[in-house]
């Protein structure tokens, strides 16, 4: 083989009038390549495909190749101890590159997508969020976003916690079924613990009992999705990162509160509103046609209650959830006995009702109900006090009384000739 130099230079000999020959002295070549070269002129030479080297992979090509056709499934690692112990000194790369050209390609299925009817099914999911409020700058928190969004509609419900606990699940759930005026007919979680506590051998899902109980109240089915199988629950995966993006980042929030005036603000004027990029239906008329589909919600508030018992502080206050809570002055126990309902926090003493608040949320609140403290509160104080009840007028209270009370006294003032 000749370079593309030597190949011009015969060329421009042969064009000169050298004989094959003398070029083939001039240049040192044999007179027949000489004259291959010259007939052929500048056409680009024509190189075989290369011969593939022989590998590592090579002698055992058959052993595997009967062992994929049979078992397709087989790993790599295992075919490689399999052929080690015939003799095989490679590696592990090797095999992988050379089972790649012969397994067989799997199909790709394309995806279905499911879509719900009217009512039929919500999907319930957290989202992991990091913020820094500008009440406490400095100190970066984490939250979750708890979101429950309508299959059908593509309503979005949703509320920044501080918690994952199941008080602040059953409290949400409720909030929800609130803001829509209804429940469907079934909702779909993730295997998050508050919901879903395992498998329960040949009984099949283990829900939590106190999920189970709320599911009882509003008539809805919880269902569990597939383990490793996000795409099950993608109407309620997809918006967090619309959320995110469209909503969350490049804002500040003064606290948790803040942050959730802002996002129910946001939700109200932005997200339901828009114009689904799937359904192409605007998301508020949409779910105006599947909110007569939804269970109507009970007469009856839902008031599980979930009991522990709790000490009290040295100033007078209860820990329930990382927030205080305050007892009255007149408690005399050291341990109290606290009912955590889904929008309260009941304290008792000796079976009796002694306080009652609402939940707070988030972490390191604390809260004084009206009437608690009969010592003003010191100058440093930044707990707010509630204002106890103001006291009742005399004269002001009417006690009620039977009409057989009235009866009396219109007879006897008939017999009198109605004087008084």
């Amino acid at each position: 083989m000749i370079r593309l130099g030597e190949l011009v230079m015969i060329l421009d000999l042969h064009r000169q009038g050298l004989s094959v020959s003398a070029i083939a002295r001039k240049l040192e070549r044999d007179r027949k390549t000489v004259r291959k070269y010259i007939e052929r002129g500048l056409a680009a030479p024509a190189y075989g495909p290369r011969q593939p080297r022989p590998s590592v992979v090579t002698p055992f090509a058959p052993y595997l190749q009967e062992r994929v056709a049979a078992f397709p499934e087989l790993t790599g690692s295992r075919l490689l101890r399999e052929i080690k112990e015939l003799g095989y000194a490679g590696g592990y790369t090797a095999v992988k590159e050379f089972l790649r050209t012969i397994r067989p390609r799997a199909l790709q299925a394309f995806e279905r997508r499911f879509e719900t009817p009217p009512g039929k099914q919500a999907q319930v999911d957290f989202a992991f969020f990091r913020t820094t409020f500008t009440d406490q700058p400095g100190a970066e928190r984490i939250i979750w976003l708890f979101s429950l969004v309508l299959g059908h509609s593509r309503m979005l419900w949703g509320r920044f916690v501080a918690h994952q606990d199941l008080q602040t699940v059953l409290r949400c759930h409720i909030a929800a079924f609130e803001a829509f005026g209804g429940a469907p007919a079934e909702i779909l979680y993730d295997r998050m613990k508050t919901a879903v506590l395992g498998e329960a051998d040949d009984q099949g899902i283990a829900y939590n009992r106190k999920l189970l109980d709320l599911a009882g109240h509003y008539r809805f089915l919880p269902k569990a999705c597939a383990p490793y199988r996000a795409k099950t629950k993608g109407k309620v995966e997809r918006p967090f990162r619309y959320v995110r993006e469209d909503f969350f980042l490049g804002r500040s929030f003064r606290n948790l509160d803040d942050l959730n005036a802002q996002f129910r603000h946001w939700l109200d004027t932005v997200a339901n509103p828009r114009r689904h990029a799937t359904t192409g239906r605007i998301v508020l008329e949409h779910f105006a046609e599947e909110k007569p589909y939804l269970k109507a919600l009970p007469a009856t508030p839902f008031n599980l209650v979930l009991a522990l018992e709790r000490r009290v502080t040295r100033e007078g206050m209860v820990s329930v959830g990382g927030n205080l809570y305050s007892v009255p002055d007149s408690t005399r126990r050291r341990i109290v006995e606290v009912h955590t309902l889904a929008n309260e926090i009941h304290i008792l003493e000796d079976d009796q009702l002694i306080a009652v608040h609402p939940v707070l949320e988030g972490r390191g609140q604390r809260r004084i109900a009206g009437g608690h403290r009969t010592a003003p509160p010191p100058s440093n104080s930044m707990t707010a006090r509630e204002m106890p009840p103001p006291p009742t007028a005399p004269g002001a209270i009417v006690v009620p009384r039977s009409l057989a009370f009235y009866d009396a006294v219109a007879r006897r003032l008939a017999g009198e000739g109605g004087r008084p």
